[in-house]
């Protein structure tokens, strides 16, 4: 599979990531319309999942005992939304637009056992609250200590904090029962119109009391008091989790007027304080690509040159004998391989995964994925993977008439299936695991079905009609004749072995990942912001030609040495990247996060494993079309008696 690219498309994209990429800079286009606030509109915080970087299990905010509205209203989700987990309910917090207020009553709740057994679990987890206000997550702002400058913003509070008390020595827990809330607004200065571009939270634990009979919201408190402008600021008298000891919830409310416009609200969330490491990746990577392009370039230019001169001046059919190397293989080199079927089939799955990787890259790098459509990246992704089954239909039935195969619903069967049924496997044991603990991460019935839905009722049915449009097509010509009798391959040197050469170059386009793959992996499991797509379309790019530049040298290398079997070989050389990348999530797992139960272990093990697979199919059928086309390329060059 050949993909041409105009120098106009080029020299414009180039473009957009120098104007939209620069460090410091984000671009996306917001999503979703705004909306204009006039004084004293009324604001609805919203509230979603309970999370925990510990047990990567979300819970619903209203499993705990927290305040709760007179009725609960589910928002409506997405699917992208629904398979991360997120449920989003109305809250009590309501408040007025800049209409500031001061130790305001939310409620008063008595936890019994269970509920406070349950209180002192999510804190010993280190859960954190997450709320949501005009479409914004709530975020703690916390200073960096190196950098006197620079903010960076943690998703939601922790719903409380372990420790022992002032003068003792067995830990305690303790809530968080009183919210400092920060809204920032940008206003326009001829009408009298807001707009919300920032909210903030900072959380404390405050042992409340009041002097005369509960009131209700009308209560006077004697440790928070708006009438005596005094209000909570520390920490000081914390509030311990208690069975059948009251919590007072209040909160603070102000309101503050922004510099930034609403169209560039997401920029403190997204803003890139380590962006020096992301170019040293590239430059590393880079790096790579040029040794790489260099021992290509000079197998293509000096020893294919003069390999293919001489090789169509001999005259004598003795000189031809006497000759070694890659020409002698010309009536094998083509001969289909053992399990045929199977490399077609993830022929067609990588050219499906590739499909749906590059057309949601680029649509996030022009900006149509904005952050502020939570799961609008998976359902997207989700997709353009069901409509991409085309392309895999087509690939594998090319693929697979070429090697003079017959039964081409057979083939896009297994296609259609293969892939998607192994990791439904795996997906449907993490999501009963899930729902084993009672997390609101299980996917429900109905969205399990809609999966189904999209993968037999658009998916295979296009995976068909792509292998019936490729069946249809005239068969690929071999550009030399396969002989009857197989030729026997000479005895192999130790660094040609299939297994060494295999792991070697796996290494290269994992190399050129890691890094920017180590941000990945911070932003799904230890729940920060990522959206630097500019580099990681640079960075897939490079990918790209890694996986299909080490393949060419090694299988170059593999025919010189007279062993033509190198159909298998170049899909497993650039795919063994998946084992290093399986590795160094393993390492991620011990060095930096925190998990001790089970249950999230597998989780984590689990979704890495489909990772690593996906990363498998993906690399593997690029280094796959790259050796296909080199072969090509070469023995079509030679004269052939």
């Amino acid at each position: 599979m050949e993909i041409r690219r105009s120098p106009v498309f080029l020299s414009w994209i180039s473009l957009l990531l120098l104007v939209y990429f620069i460090p410091g800079h984000c671009f996306y286009l917001p999503g979703v319309a705004p909306a204009d606030f006039q004084k004293k509109d009324p604001l609805q915080v919203k509230v979603n999942k309970l999370t925990s970087t510990k047990t990567q299990l979300p819970y619903s905010y209203y499993s705990l005992p927290f305040c709760r509205p007179d009725t609960i209203v589910d928002s409506a989700e997405n699917l992208g939304e629904v398979l991360r987990g997120d449920r989003i309910e109305n809250s009590p917090y309501v408040f007025e637009m800049r209409e500031p207020k001061m130790c305001q009553i939310v409620c008063k709740i008595k936890p019994n056992e269970k509920e406070a057994k349950d209180l002192k679990e999510k804190i010993e987890d280190e859960y954190r609250v997450n709320m949501i206000l005009d479409n914004l997550p709530l975020v703690v702002p916390i200073k960096r200590r190196d950098q006197d400058s620079n903010t960076f913003y943690q998703h939601g509070f922790q719903i409380g904090v372990k420790g022992p008390p002032a003068g003792g020595k067995d830990d305690k827990y303790y809530i968080h029962n009183h919210l400092t809330f920060l809204v920032k607004y940008h206003k326009d200065e001829q009408m009298d119109l807001a707009r919300i571009v920032g909210f903030e939270v900072k959380p404390f634990s405050v042992k409340h009391e009041y002097d005369s009979n509960w009131n209700g919201d009308k209560t006077r408190l004697s440790t928070c008091d708006p009438h005596a402008r005094q209000t909570v600021v520390s920490n000081d008298s914390p509030l311990e989790v208690e069975a059948n000891k009251d919590i007072i919830f209040t909160c603070d409310v102000d309101f503050v007027e922004s510099d930034v416009k609403w169209a560039s609200r997401w920029d403190t969330y997204l803003l890139m304080a380590d962006d020096q490491i992301h170019w040293f990746s590239i430059v590393n990577s880079l790096m790579i690509v040029l040794f790489l392009s260099g021992m290509v370039a000079m197998i293509m230019l000096r020893t294919l040159y003069r390999d293919i001169s001489k090789y169509n001046q001999l005259e004598t059919q003795e000189e031809a004998q006497e000759e070694t190397g890659w020409k002698l293989v010309h009536g094998d080199v083509f001969r289909p391989p053992v399990n045929s079927d199977l490399l077609c089939v993830y022929v067609g799955t990588g050219v499906q995964f590739f499909g749906m990787l590059l057309v949601t890259m680029l649509f996030a790098v022009l900006g149509f994925l904005s952050p502020s459509n939570r799961g609008g990246l998976m359902t997207a992704m989700l997709l353009l993977w069901v409509f991409m089954g085309l392309f895999a239909g087509y690939s594998s039935a090319r693929l697979y008439k070429m090697f003079k195969g017959a039964e081409w619903k057979q083939i896009a069967l297994r296609t259609a299936f293969l892939f998607p049924a192994v990791v439904f496997v795996i997906f449907f044991i993490l999501n009963a695991l899930i729902w084993g603990e009672k997390s609101s991460g299980a996917v429900p019935f109905t969205t399990m079905f809609a999966l189904v839905f999209l993968w037999f009722g658009i998916s295979v049915p296009l995976v068909f009609v792509g292998s019936y449009i490729g069946f249809k097509k005239p068969t690929i010509e071999d550009p030399v004749k396969t002989n009857k009798i197989p030729r026997q391959i000479p005895e192999q040197a130790w660094y040609m072995n299939p297994i060494f050469s295999m792991l070697i170059g796996g290494i290269l386009p994992f190399g050129a990942v890691f890094i920017e793959l180590f941000f990945i992996l911070t932003s799904i499991w230890l729940n920060q912001f990522y959206y630097i797509f500019g580099f990681l379309f640079l960075v897939f790019i490079i990918l790209i030609v890694t996986c299909a530049e080490i393949t060419i040298v090694l299988c170059y290398f593999q025919l010189c040495s007279e062993d033509y079997l190198w159909w298998w070989r170049s899909y497993l050389t650039s795919g063994s990247s998946a084992l290093y990348l399986f590795l160094y999530a393993t390492f991620y797992f011990f060095t930096k996060l925190e998990i001790t139960k089970l249950v999230s272990g597998l989780l984590y093990f689990g979704y890495m494993l489909i990772a690593a697979y996906s990363f498998f199919v993906l690399t593997g059928t690029i280094g796959f079309y790259a050796c296909f086309w080199f072969t090509r390329l070469i023995y079509s060059s030679v004269k052939i008696d």
